[in-house]
């Protein structure tokens, strides 16, 4: 890190080297597309060549320090998000928030995939629901929900596991009971 803050080049290859797969995995692990899985990385590679000064080997090992800084940025960007759709009109679900100062309301297939979602957060488990809802709705990173929730942080990455998996296999089980 001493040679990638002072700008040599070929260390910053080397970092690359060593990172690049991991970066790119935990971003396209939380981003909806392969496309912005690799602006995300591209993105921390930069965050990390901007503040290779900072990092201390007695305080983390590498790997660990890239982590962090790849998950402040993933959590950085989702919260931008966050606020950009609400700036667009648009609800923590993606559904267009219904204009009601002019009384007119979004469509019904839009209301209904919204109350869909909304009974599946709703039929998880409380531990599950609150952080699924803090994690990707309110951006708060695992460490600040287990402090949140009083709840070990081991605890809070199963719910947020478990939780995610039930909401994939209810989609998948409306979607086919749809097409039944």
């Amino acid at each position: 890190m001493q040679r990638v803050s002072s700008g040599d080049e070929a260390s910053i290859g080397e970092l690359y080297d060593r990172f690049g797969a991991l970066i790119y995995k935990s971003c396209r692990q939380v981003l909806h597309s392969a496309a912005e899985a690799e602006d995300a990385s591209q993105e921390v590679f930069v965050r990390l060549w901007r503040t290779a000064d900072r990092f201390d080997p007695h305080r983390a090992k590498l790997v660990t320090w890239v982590m962090l800084i790849t998950r402040r940025h993933l959590i950085d960007r989702l919260r931008k998000q966050t606020v950009r759709a609400e700036r667009l009109g648009v609800d923590e679900f993606g559904v267009k928030v219904e204009e009601r100062s002019k009384g007119v309301s979004g469509p019904a297939e839009s209301q209904e995939e919204r109350a869909k979602l909304a009974y599946r957060l709703r039929d998880l488990p409380d531990l599950q629901r609150a952080v699924i809802e803090r994690a990707y709705l309110q951006g708060f990173s695992l460490r600040e929900i287990a402090t949140q929730l009083d709840t070990p942080l081991g605890t809070v990455k199963s719910a947020l596991s478990r939780g995610l998996a039930k909401l994939r296999e209810r989609a998948i089980g409306d979607r086919n009971a749809g097409n039944a």
